[in-house]
């Protein structure tokens, strides 16, 4: 499955583009000044998404990776 196809098939389920998650993190107090915050491990990110969102973990590190600045 291509990359583009998880944050498709992620939107399909969650109604939530990567943006979205991203706005969400930053309620979270994940992000600082635009970027994760150094303390916050991959693992708190994907657990959040994986809860909250029903995620596979696959789909969780997707996102992770979005919120990394992966685009593609």
């Amino acid at each position: 499955m291509s990359f583009q196809a998880y944050l498709n098939n992620i939107k399909e389920k969650t109604g939530k583009s990567p943006e979205d998650f991203r706005k969400l993190a930053e309620l979270k107090g994940f992000f600082k000044d635009g970027e994760i915050v150094k303390t916050v491990k991959a693992t708190e990110i994907t657990d959040w998404l994986k809860s909250d969102f029903n995620l596979g973990h696959g789909h969780a590190m997707a996102i992770y990776a979005t919120l990394k600045g992966r685009n593609k």
